[in-house]
């Protein structure tokens, strides 16, 4: 850090990371400051600048630096904190001392309290956090994905998975291109060794032929008539490694979704994809496999499909202190299984930490569905996606006719038609009484609309009535096999 460094940081003033100290002689409520960083994201305190931001300096003699390491001898933990010296002109220097971002080691605590950065205020913490920090810390030591994989060895995973990681982490970006193909280097990489061991997070990433030892390593899938579990249309059940699972479930849910129709300015032909966005479903695939207990033997991945809704279903609770709520909008990403997560962020499947949830919502308003329902039971968390427009609610769609059906598609064609429009269009028009019978019907469940009166009438597919107005279904619902 040098002096320009300095005096951006002051005329930024004090902040949530950055404060401002006279001089040594505040050495104690610097350290309890030093403290609240250490418990949040980290900071700056500087030492020769006063509270207006005045850089001013301070003598700094040996005396100094050794009252200031006895300071620092008194966190617990070990605290990281680096001491910067910055030279003033003619005299005099500027002290930085830098707590940088620890979360795995929260909660510090400086003279046996701990202490908080909120705003520009330091405080003792409460003692509520402090313990949930402390659950934190023990997870961030010993979870199940750490632990060696007992009796696993190299051949017992599958190496070209491995070796795919490899060519796509290249791509993204996100592997260095000097990674080779020896598979015991590229676990040690990805973190996924302790020495020649290989741990739990490798078996759930690239394990194979390990069904009887790693139960847990399972996905469950089901479509279901109408909408309860009482009666199933196709059940089905998988093992195996993440991606393994990821691909089936991508594919079970290809097979059973509707297809939707849209049409894109200046384009004739029909765009044909599944009802929900498939960005949003796998990025919920995957939010289950990364951030589940694995600890359960008996414990999944599940996805169900009824008449009326989807819903992706992982076993565990929401980690720490987070809420149903709070996976709706901007949230601090604390992966349960932070090794298998960074293997998904190696490939490129997850994009931006902390992001996967408010993208399955923006994915799924943007394609004119509701917002995904996220909650938690029974020990489990769900995400339900929910379709959109006239597709919502079945009794509305379950008993339209098929000649209703095609006025919908034919009106998601073009912007504006009239009667005679619509009858020229349709494969085997009926009576000119009856395609307005259909139009009045579809008008009152409000998914058309029309304009004018008469022989002058223009019908239209209704807002909401698809994606933009513009989606129609080949088939109507979930519901229709």
């Amino acid at each position: 850090m040098n002096l320009a460094d300095i005096q951006r940081i002051a005329a930024r003033g004090e902040s949530g990371e950055a404060e401002f100290k006279k001089s040594t002689a505040q050495l104690r409520r610097a350290a309890e400051t030093l403290c609240g960083f250490l418990n949040t994201n980290g900071g700056h305190l500087l030492f020769g600048v006063s509270p207006d931001g005045t850089i001013a300096g301070q003598d700094v003699a040996d005396s100094t630096l050794r009252d200031i390491a006895a300071t620092l001898a008194r966190f617990e933990p070990p605290a990281p904190i680096a001491i910067e010296r910055v030279p003033l002109e003619p005299r005099g220097e500027v002290l930085v001392l830098t707590a940088a971002m620890a979360h795995e080691s929260r909660p510090f605590v400086f003279g046996g309290r701990p202490y908080q950065r909120v705003g520009s205020t330091t405080s003792l913490m409460p003692q509520d956090r402090y313990q949930r920090l402390l659950l934190e810390r023990e997870h961030a030591r010993r979870r199940w994905e750490n632990e060696v994989a007992s009796g696993v060895a190299l051949d017992d995973v599958d190496h070209e998975e491995i070796l795919r990681t490899v060519r796509l982490g290249i791509a993204a970006g996100r592997l260095p291109e000097s990674t080779g193909n020896d598979i015991g280097d590229i676990l040690d990489r990805l973190q996924l060794r302790k020495g020649e061991q290989v741990l739990n997070a490798c078996v759930v990433l690239f394990g194979t032929g390990l069904e009887q030892d790693f139960p847990q390593c399972h996905l469950r899938l089901a479509r279901f008539r109408g909408t309860d579990k009482s009666a199933f249309l196709d059940s089905r059940q998988a093992h195996g490694h993440a991606f393994l699972l990821l691909n089936e479930a991508m594919s079970f849910m290809m097979r059973h979704l509707p297809i939707a129709g849209r049409f894109e300015p200046d384009r004739l032909e029909r765009i044909d994809e599944p009802l929900f966005p498939v960005a949003a479903l796998r990025e919920a695939v995957i939010n289950a496999i990364c951030h589940r207990t694995y600890t359960h033997a008996g414990g999944a991945v599940s996805v169900a499909i009824y008449d009326d809704r989807l819903e992706i279903w992982s076993d565990g609770t929401l980690p720490f202190d987070l809420k149903p709520e709070d996976l709706k909008r901007n949230h601090e990403s604390r992966p349960r299984n932070p090794l298998i997560a960074g293997v998904f962020y190696r490939r490129g499947l997850i994009e931006q930490w902390g992001r996967g949830t408010e993208k399955i919502v923006e994915l799924c308003t943007g394609a004119g569905h509701p917002e995904p329902e996220f909650g938690e039971q029974a020990g489990s968390v769900r995400v339900r996606f929910l379709p959109g427009g006239y597709l919502a609610p079945r009794s509305v769609t379950e008993d339209l006719a098929g000649r209703q059906r095609e006025v919908l598609d034919i009106l998601a064609g073009a912007p504006r038609l009239a009667l005679r429009e619509i009858r020229v269009r349709m494969a085997a028009p009926p009576a000119d009484r009856t395609i307005r019978e259909d139009l009045l019907r579809l008008k009152r469940r409000g998914l058309v609309g029309t304009e004018g009166h008469g022989r002058g009438a223009h019908w239209f597919l209704a807002r909401g009535a698809g994606t933009g107005g513009r989606q129609v279904p080949n088939r109507a619902g979930i519901g229709q096999e």
